[in-house]
């Protein structure tokens, strides 16, 4: 991972336009889909990308994790943002036993280069720290990204949050034991 570095993410360090060049582009061709309780991949086809606007959303979301309690870091080249993950405040499950991955993303040029894995294994650390046993995730169910996931060891969740999985029907709600 020449020439990135990472960075716990404060409101000194990231602000309201520190995602400004941040590149969301993924062309999907294929996504995992319940079907009868089982996941299936399926063929959807689509280009989700963020507009300006929605970037600044984004930046705004990383601040408001800062500021509500939960945590933030990033991966940075040359000054720009090259990916990010946050943890809400908030806790998730029956017994407050999940941490939640609220955020988490790598810029088109970088993916591919260690920097998700990296930046997961701080929102890990930075979870435990907060006394969660599991960290939580409601994954786009994207072929790519679900494969990543399951590359890092997150496994489908044991109890999944009514209010992420009404949020984004299509996600995979999905937990990593710390």
């Amino acid at each position: 991972m020449d020439g990135i570095s990472f960075a716990p993410l404060t409101a000194e360090n990231f602000t309201p336009r520190s995602l400004d060049k941040f590149i969301r582009r993924q062309h999907v061709t294929q996504c995992w889909r319940r079907v009868h309780r089982a996941l299936e991949l399926r063929p959807v086809e689509y280009i989700e990308d963020w507009s300006l606007e929605e970037r600044r959303d984004m930046a705004a979301q990383v601040l408001d994790a800062i500021t509500g309690g939960g945590a933030a870091f990033g991966a940075f080249a040359q000054g720009e943002a090259a990916g990010f993950a946050a943890l809400s405040g908030r806790r998730l499950g029956s017994r407050g036993q999940y941490a939640d991955l609220l955020l988490f993303y790598v810029s088109e040029p970088f993916r591919g280069r260690g920097i998700g894995g990296a930046l997961f294994r701080m929102a890990c650390a930075a979870a435990r720290e907060m006394g969660a046993e599991k960290l939580y995730i409601s994954a786009h169910s994207a072929a790519e990204v679900m494969a990543a996931y399951w590359a890092l060891g997150c496994v489908e969740a044991e109890e999944a949050d009514p209010r992420h999985a009404a949020e984004e029907p299509c996600d995979v709600q999905m937990e990593f034991r710390l």
